[in-house]
């Protein structure tokens, strides 16, 4: 894909990804007239109609949520969904391609540090390393876990295996850059790693937005291989 594409689908996934976030403000009258104008930018970017003054404008809007809400309301979700924006924000604002290049390899690169960074982190602690840390999430978390998922906090070998398994992934993540067809499979294993996520835990929210970063890495990874 060349910049521009990249750029477009990108643009419109993030589209598709705010919307989906706005909506699920609907069932809470507190806020949903603070969000709802969100939904106009979100079309604009769907249907490709000023998608720059779009971007711009989403932006923005979420620097006035971050201050309402004293930081992101959803966390990481939350902080990438920022972050594409404020890519894609200095891609239309800069001056001549190289900068532009430069706005959207920082996203690739910042999707890349996220899967190492948090494996990392994880392959750091002992609770991690012994599965503890699963078994507590499985245990006590609040997210709508099944009854029967909850049942797994019982079974430490599975949940010590499966501990490695995203922490080995997470950290070798960055090798997905060696080769086309290793960067492919990464992402593909990546998705399904959010969509067990949005399965199990609800986490809906990191699925869309983190396959909006997609499309710039596999750009990205084309071009240093150029």
């Amino acid at each position: 894909m060349i910049l521009s594409e990249v750029v477009w689908l990108t643009s419109v996934m993030v589209g598709l990804a705010v919307a989906q976030q706005t909506l699920e403000f609907l069932a809470d009258r507190r806020v949903r007239w603070l969000v709802m104008p969100r939904l106009l930018p979100c079309v604009m970017m769907i249907a490709g109609v000023y998608q720059d003054w779009a971007v711009w404008m989403l932006f923005l809007y979420g620097i006035v949520l971050l201050h309402r809400f004293d930081g992101p309301y959803n966390g990481g979700s939350d902080k990438m969904t920022m972050l594409i924006l404020a890519c894609l924000s200095a891609y239309h604002l800069a001056p001549d391609p190289r900068w532009q290049d430069t706005a959207m390899a920082y996203l690739a690169l910042q999707l890349v540090l996220s899967y190492f960074v948090s494996g990392y982190i994880k392959i750091i602690k002992g609770d991690w390393r012994r599965g503890e840390a699963l078994q507590d999430v499985f245990r006590f978390s609040a997210y709508p876990v099944s009854e029967n998922l909850r049942g797994w906090a019982t079974r430490p070998k599975l949940l010590c295996l499966m501990s490695w398994a995203v922490m080995g992934f997470e950290v070798a993540f960055p090798l997905v850059l060696l080769h086309p067809y290793a960067l492919y499979l990464g992402l593909l294993i990546a998705g399904a790693f959010h969509l067990a996520n949005a399965c199990l835990f609800g986490l809906n929210r990191f699925f869309w937005i983190w396959l909006c970063a997609y499309p710039s890495l596999i750009w990205f990874q084309d071009r240093i291989m150029v």
